[in-house]
């Protein structure tokens, strides 16, 4: 392995990048995020409301209950919780480091109002970055089962290798699943 000094990043020898290239997973994206839930029907009411999901049709061969949502390119699975001890015990707790699932957002004042128009209770905070003079604004809120999000602006994070191994991979354009926007007979574009 290269050694690394304070502030620098060696460049990996042949041998490293050759090893590295050859673990190389062909993944493309993230697809979905499951939730567990209380009550299907009340968390997909939350996810359509508050974050502008889609429901979209589930495939009849799962037997279980459940929905699939949609939107911004990722998919949220609902799951109906047969044992509630797998379930947040408080739907109320917000701490920013705990586990939660993120959404880059574009218009935080509008989040913010959405949540107080709606009575969601929510942290407010903003993470300054002296060293790259940026600030990163967040907003954490749960949804009806406990599960804790994030709205934020991370756009403002430039993101940077922390070591000499690894490449970063952006979705291209084959990462979203095909899209049937005739919607109920009725093409959506028109």
């Amino acid at each position: 392995m290269s050694k690394m000094e304070k502030g620098k990043v060696e460049k990996p020898n042949a041998k490293e990048r050759s090893k590295h290239e050859e673990e190389e997973l062909p993944l493309m994206a993230l697809n979905h995020v499951s939730r567990l839930c209380r009550n299907v029907e009340e968390s997909v009411d939350f996810y359509t409301k508050v974050l502008g999901f889609v429901k979209i049709e589930r495939p009849p061969a799962f037997d279980f209950d459940g929905a699939w949502l949609f939107n911004y390119g990722i998919g949220i699975h609902l799951v109906q919780s047969e044992d509630e001890e797998r379930l947040p015990a408080d739907t109320d707790r917000l701490d920013p480091v705990d586990n939660h699932i993120s959404f880059q957002c574009e218009d935080m004042e509008a989040i913010e109002q959405k949540l107080k128009d709606l009575n969601i209770k929510y942290i407010k905070r903003s993470v300054e970055d002296d060293e790259n003079k940026t600030t990163i604004d967040q907003l954490f809120f749960n949804d009806p089962d406990g599960f804790m999000i994030e709205m934020c602006n991370c756009e403002n994070i430039k993101l940077v290798p922390a070591g000499p191994l690894g490449n970063i991979k952006l979705p291209v354009d084959r990462h979203t699943p095909p899209v049937d926007l005739n919607q109920n007979g009725k093409d959506a574009n028109k």
